[in-house]
């Protein structure tokens, strides 16, 4: 599985954080963080879930106010 994140439509209310680790709230800049993603030429950072974390990524997703994380199964589906 991996999640896909767009930060330049992130407005900073951090409720990824509060629902999965892999995210980190950058005060100074007003998003969120996704470490040790890859950033995409589109500006889109990409990270393999890791195993045992498939349900806090993908709910992470679902309660993005602007739907910035997308998340994929491991066929490259949508999931979220």
């Amino acid at each position: 599985m991996r999640i896909e994140f767009d930060r330049n439509t992130c407005i900073g209310m951090f409720q990824c954080v509060d629902e999965w680790d892999g995210f980190e709230e950058n005060v100074d800049d007003g998003k969120a963080d996704l470490p040790g993603a890859e950033e995409t030429k589109d500006g889109v950072f990409v990270l393999e879930v890791p195993d045992g974390e498939e349900f806090e990524a993908e709910f992470s997703a679902r309660v993005c106010p602007v739907d910035a994380i997308s998340v994929f199964d491991d066929d490259g589906e949508q999931i979220v």
